[in-house]
């Protein structure tokens, strides 16, 4: 089992404990409905890849595919397991599912691509669509891809389904604002945790690690809605860049550009020092190696799974808050569950819109998780799991 399938189904069994519940429903829900485990090639080459559909009690599968070397069964059940529990917390009519090839898209042509999506999407075409399973984009994937599964799902079925898949290009019937949801839905969290403690109007210092897509949005949202919560460091797979003077999201798209800051290795972001510490790349970044260099009081999962078990011992013994994924980046499926609502109602509406609704979703439960842990004095993480597992389990 690996780190992240581990980290996930504790802290599940740790919050269905708490709410009571016995060994058995827990050993129940933690086994998905179904798992489709596929061969798909392009070029002559097979590839691994897999379709988790976790749990469906509020409604159709949800979840993202992603193309990278390093997929697993065991992490995309991980993800899958997730997923349930984040769409249950935040309230929406959605289930759990997650799915993945084994590639390095990088090693492929655009043509190589297109046949590889496309053959996936057809062989889950019986599994998937707009009642069963909505699948969207994650790592390595995006609108074109999604509109490749689309075509291909559709000329499987044999007709339309245009509620089938979310994250569509906005030819394809993609939603206004979907590209900034999960950064915007960050910003709206953090900015929930900083106003129940009388520190939203604090001038405030944030480390940032990842620059891509979500923690590009995050960092230009948050600049432009709170220009007092200063960003003075950003990282990506190769170097952090610091800047304590402050660095302009509003211009920055690319952190190579950063001439005047200093630059230090990758991994020197989680000990920089900042009142809050934004992790935006991927899994397991903060662990037990890590964690006793991590000064930041805050802490924003704006991935999936970026605080090992290990490491949110060590942190929560430390006094710091740590807003969890479940929550925290939850924005990217509020907005998918707005496509699909869309396309289910044949409708397109304006980005406002969009962003005015992500906010009624997402504030409720960021507010009913803040109140839960201060009152039974439980972590942020243990909150918002209890709440969803008490409209999954109950």
């Amino acid at each position: 089992m690996n780190n992240m399938l581990a980290t996930a189904q504790a802290s599940i069994r740790q919050a269905a404990q708490g709410l009571g519940y016995d060994e058995a429903t827990i050993e129940a829900f933690l086994k998905p409905e179904h798992e489709h485990v596929l061969e798909v090639s392009a070029a002559g080459k097979t590839y691994p890849a897999y379709r988790v559909q976790h749990n469906s009690k509020m409604g159709p599968h949800k979840g993202g595919i992603r193309f990278h070397p390093n997929v697993s069964l065991d992490e995309v059940r991980a993800l899958a397991t997730l997923m349930s529990v984040k769409t249950a917390a935040v309230g929406l009519a959605l289930g759990g599912g997650k799915g993945g090839i084994v590639v390095d898209p990088r090693a492929l042509s655009e043509a190589e691509l297109e046949e590889l999506s496309r053959n996936y999407a057809r062989q889950l075409a019986p599994h998937i669509g707009s009642t069963k399973d909505i699948p969207a984009p994650d790592v390595n994937t995006n609108g074109k891809i999604i509109d490749w599964m689309v075509d291909e799902y559709e000329k499987t079925i044999g007709r339309k389904d245009p509620g089938s898949f979310t994250g569509k290009s906005m030819e394809g019937g993609g939603s206004e604002g979907r590209e900034a949801a999960t950064g915007r839905g960050g910003v709206i969290v953090l900015a929930e945790y900083l106003k129940a403690h009388g520190m939203l109007d604090q001038p405030l210092t944030v480390a940032l690690q990842g620059y891509g897509n979500v923690g590009y949005f995050f960092a230009k949202i948050l600049q432009e809605l709170y220009p007092n919560l200063k960003l003075i460091a950003i990282a990506n797979s190769k170097h952090t860049w610091l800047q304590p003077s402050g660095i302009d999201a509003s211009t920055v798209t690319d952190p190579t550009t950063l001439t005047t800051a200093q630059q230090l290795p990758s991994d020197a972001i989680v000990g920089v020092h900042a009142d809050i510490l934004v992790l935006a790349a991927l899994e397991n970044a903060v662990n037990g190696q890590n964690a006793h260099s991590v000064q930041a009081n805050i802490i924003v999962e704006l991935a999936n799974g970026p605080v090992t078990q290990e490491a949110e011992a060590i942190l929560l013994e430390g006094k710091k808050a740590i807003l969890p994924d479940v929550i925290a980046n939850a924005g990217g499926v509020i907005v998918s569950y707005l496509e699909w609502q869309q396309n289910l109602k044949g409708k397109h509406w304006t980005e406002d819109e969009v962003n005015r609704q992500l906010a009624d979703i997402l504030v409720p439960p960021t507010v009913a998780m803040l109140s839960r842990a201060a009152e039974k004095h439980i972590s942020y993480k243990q909150a918002a799991f209890e709440l969803a597992l008490q409209r999954l389990l109950g």
